[in-house]
């Protein structure tokens, strides 16, 4: 096992490409990707769509392994691991929020939180103190069907970090909110990032809700630059 960092990184990619197809027909997503994220980061990736952030976000999160490179989620490489070893690593130490909040329509908003202790073996953070962090406790009760777009990415944001993850990856937070739910989020994010010291990889169309970002990237044909 390699050990890449200090205690302070969070994720870091090294030539990281990935493949698709074989010959003529072969799709490069990602084209030698370096990227260093710290814990305490909150970064955005923008981007037009096919130019590789879901890749970059599956590759950065272990549920794609590169063609080629490295990837380090808290000092470990993770590239070569085997299958079980990686799926506990991401587990563990990966939260991930997507663009529905991918919550379960029968569990309540606490439910959501109490079921990830279940799966991980582990305590986690406190229920209640993480609800009233994102502004959830009034609606403790209520399941998804009955909560709006942004509460129910709120309570996808606090149950990805009911396990104190090193690495927050979240994919379009704000795609059907509106301006100032957008921000709420954002802001959310941003808080939650600093004060638990996690890495946190943002992707957006959202240029509105950049404020809030302490960094923000450019992906175009699987390449990252900065954003212009």
């Amino acid at each position: 096992m390699t050990i890449v960092g200090t205690t302070t990184t969070g994720l870091v990619l090294t030539a990281a490409s990935l493949r698709f197809g074989d010959g003529d027909s072969t799709v490069l997503a990602l084209d030698n990707v370096d990227l260093e994220v710290p814990r305490g980061e909150l970064l955005a990736i923008v981007g037009p769509s096919g130019a590789g952030k879901s890749s970059l976000l599956a590759v950065a999160g272990g549920l794609s392994r590169p063609s080629s490179g490295s990837v380090f989620i808290d000092g470990v490489d993770v590239t070569a691991m085997p299958n079980r070893s990686l799926a506990k690593l991401r587990r563990d130490k990966v939260g991930f929020v997507f663009q529905s909040g991918n919550l379960i329509p029968a569990l309540t908003a606490r439910d959501q939180l109490r079921f990830v202790p279940k799966i991980t073996g582990r305590p986690g953070r406190d229920v209640e103190e993480l609800l009233d962090a994102v502004g959830m406790s009034h609606r403790a009760n209520r399941r998804p069907g009955q909560l709006s777009g942004g509460e129910r990415q709120r309570v996808g944001i606090a149950r990805a970090l009911m396990s104190s993850p090193t690495l927050l990856l979240v994919d379009e937070p704000t795609a059907s909110l509106d301006r100032k739910r957008s921000h709420e989020v954002v802001q959310l994010l941003a808080r939650e990032t600093h004060e638990a010291g996690v890495a946190t990889i943002m992707v957006t169309h959202d240029h509105d809700v950049l404020v809030h970002c302490d960094r923000v990237l450019e992906m175009v044909d699987g390449q990252l630059h900065p954003s212009t």
